[in-house]
């Protein structure tokens, strides 16, 4: 059921440590991941296009592995999606609007905690989700996001986020 090199990773996680709830998330998120890499291991991972649209309307295409978020497929391309709480579902910042409903109905449904951020949300529409929690998975190759023309957060004016 689990990949074997989760074996470790899965010991360490019933340390004292693991208590903590974001210990566990991360730990999730690492085996979430796993379960989307494809046979030929760490070599060679499946990738998907994404297309994120910014708010002036300049379109920025790049791949991302399959098992990644589109949180941190943005970050790793320099692309200016906040994520202030990095991907603890702590905050709205990374809000995304997926721009064609056919892949939002691909995705899996929100959370009640990813719900309760987006109300929060800057232009909220019936298409936002968390970018930390849009995952890749094949049958979103394709997918289009649109980055809302603001945000809330408590970052002063011309902040530019850089990931951690």
């Amino acid at each position: 059921m689990f990949p074997s090199n989760s074996l470790n990773a899965m010991s360490a996680c019933t340390s004292e440590a693991s208590h903590d709830p974001l210990s566990r998330y991360h730990f999730l998120r690492v085996l979430r991941h796993e379960q989307y890499c494809t046979a030929a291991g760490n070599e060679e991972k499946q990738t998907i296009s994404v297309t994120f649209v910014d708010k002036d309307g300049e379109e920025k295409h790049i791949k991302v592995p399959v098992g990644m978020s589109m949180l941190e497929a943005a970050h790793e391309n320099d692309i200016e999606l906040e994520g202030a709480c990095e991907g603890s579902l702590a905050c709205s910042t990374c809000h995304v609007i997926v721009m064609d409903v056919d892949y939002y109905n691909k995705l899996e449904d929100p959370t009640d905690e990813e719900n309760d951020m987006l109300d929060l949300a800057f232009g909220l529409t019936e298409t936002s989700r968390l970018g930390c929690q849009v995952i890749a998975k094949p049958e979103l190759d394709g997918l289009r996001l649109a980055l809302p023309a603001a945000t809330r957060n408590f970052a002063v004016d011309g902040y530019k986020p850089k990931p951690h």
